[in-house]
């Protein structure tokens, strides 16, 4: 089985930095575009920043200049460095990944998620 394991998250006061990690494991053959998405209360889950396997990427407005994903193939993780932070940060943050892995005695490619990690910016 394929698992992503997010870590990093937390209390962080206004204007403050955290950096999120989300790394993959299992029987793991290709890892394409890896994401971040949050989901704050009462709101849908929105994609906050995406990268693909070349390194491009691409952000949410909200985000732009503040946020900077990057990742390591390598270790098949993905990172989130998040400055700046704001009250509207707030939200629960989830890793995604298109992974290519075998699976149930087959490659199969899909998406995954992580288990969601809590950022909280507040004085």
């Amino acid at each position: 089985q394929v698992q992503l394991v997010e870590s990093g998250g937390g209390l962080v006061q206004p204007g403050g930095s955290l950096r999120l990690s989300c790394a993959a494991s299992g029987s793991i053959l290709s890892i394409y575009a890896m994401n971040w998405y949050r989901q704050a209360p009462g709101s849908q889950r929105e994609l906050v920043a995406a990268i693909t396997s070349g390194g491009s990427t691409d952000y949410v407005d909200s985000v732009k200049g503040r946020f900077t994903i990057s990742r390591d193939n390598a270790k098949n993780t993905v990172y989130l460095q998040m400055n700046s932070l704001k009250p509207e940060d707030t939200a629960i943050y989830y890793c995604n990944a298109h992974i290519l892995a075998y699976v149930s005695s087959t490659y199969t490619a899909r998406d995954y998620w992580g288990q969601g990690t809590q950022v909280t910016v507040s004085s």
